[in-house]
């Protein structure tokens, strides 16, 4: 049955988990278009145009659940930085080795040419 409580319960065990160097369990979710937007309206015009702020925001805004404690989003810059704050330099490692596509194969390199 295909209920909208159903896909989310699929789209919660579908999401990536990691694990950082403090040894929090970190259940992330892949950011919609509307979550993007919702981050840029928490960060506000100054800082949604800041990328380095904005990069390290997303990882963390990114985190649904420490420990298999749901997180809410946050809605303001505070919020933002306090999420920041509480994962640290451990989690935001995690979270972007996790998040970040591995490197392309350079097919010229495995192509037997």
């Amino acid at each position: 049955m295909d209920t909208p409580s159903a896909r989310l319960i699929a789209a919660a065990q579908a999401a990536p988990t990691t694990i950082d160097s403090d040894g929090r369990v970190l259940a992330l979710r892949r950011l919609t278009a509307l979550d993007k937007l919702r981050l840029f309206k928490a960060a506000g015009p100054a800082l949604a145009q800041n990328h380095l702020w904005l990069g390290m925001a997303t990882l963390a805004y990114s985190v649904a659940a420490i420990d298999d404690v749901p997180v809410p989003a946050p809605i303001n810059e505070a919020q933002i930085e306090a999420l920041v704050s509480r994962l640290g330099d451990a989690g935001i490692n995690a979270i972007a080795s996790a998040l970040v596509p591995p490197d392309p194969i350079d097919m010229a390199d495995h192509a037997g040419n």
